[in-house]
């Protein structure tokens, strides 16, 4: 299957192009470092990447807004791993995990062949529900921001995906249309079913290894994309 209608590409960023999970251990390694605490980072990513991504969600749904979402995740892990940490040394953490969190740019492997390939043929945009100080730092500082037209920021919008208003305004914001573009991110509510929510078609990096229906495209490994356009 091929799409070969398409003109407008959108991309999700972490966990998608930017790899979220290296970038990240390797911010944490260096803000303990820097506030000198001592913490087996293993230990720590075990029972923080959990309770983040439970936090994300509840972000997405407009249960908790950016600032607890910054404190609880590190409280809640701080708590759970029975370590006593201060509130200020958790706020300050939290600050310090966006400052250096795009000084650490790895990419996923085939994320720049992919996008020199799509970039003769497509025009590129961004989709995201990053923090929008964190999301510019990491595309500029990744080199690869010159690929995108467009960035689209939940705190832009006012929500996240999938609530369809953000599709909607990042499409207008690149003068396409639902027919002419197509979603590929990792996250199957927020990207996948967001985007075909609103009757674009998409493609799931499946970075997390879900189990996904027979209707849903998904590919393991970035390059695999270039078989569908």
């Amino acid at each position: 299957m091929t799409f070969n209608n398409k003109k407008h590409i959108f991309f999700d960023l972490d966990h998608t192009l930017w790899d979220f999970d290296k970038n990240s251990a390797l911010t944490f390694e260096k803000i303990f470092s820097l506030n000198g605490i001592e913490i087996d980072l293993n230990s720590f990513l075990e029972v923080y990447v959990p309770i983040n991504f439970n936090y994300w969600k509840l972000y997405r749904e407009e249960k908790i807004d950016k600032k607890n979402l910054k404190f609880a995740r590190l409280n809640d892990t701080f708590k759970a791993l029975e370590l006593k940490i201060s509130s200020r040394i958790i706020h300050k953490l939290s600050d310090d995990y966006i400052t250096y969190l795009s000084t650490f740019n790895h990419l996923f492997s085939g994320t720049i062949e992919l996008l020199d390939f799509l970039f003769a043929k497509y025009k590129l945009h961004i989709i995201t529900n990053g923090f929008k100080e964190a999301q510019q730092a990491k595309l500029n500082q990744s080199n690869i921001d010159h690929y995108f037209l467009t960035v689209t920021n939940s705190e832009m919008v006012g929500v996240k995906k999938p609530n369809p208003k953000i599709f909607h305004h990042a499409l207008h914001m690149a003068n396409a249309t639902i027919e002419n573009s197509i979603m590929i991110g990792d996250n199957l509510e927020a990207d996948i079913l967001g985007a075909l929510n609103i009757g674009m078609d998409a493609i799931c990096f499946n970075y997390h290894n879900e189990v996904l229906t027979s209707d849903l495209i998904g590919v393991d490994h970035l390059l695999e994309i270039k078989n569908y356009l």
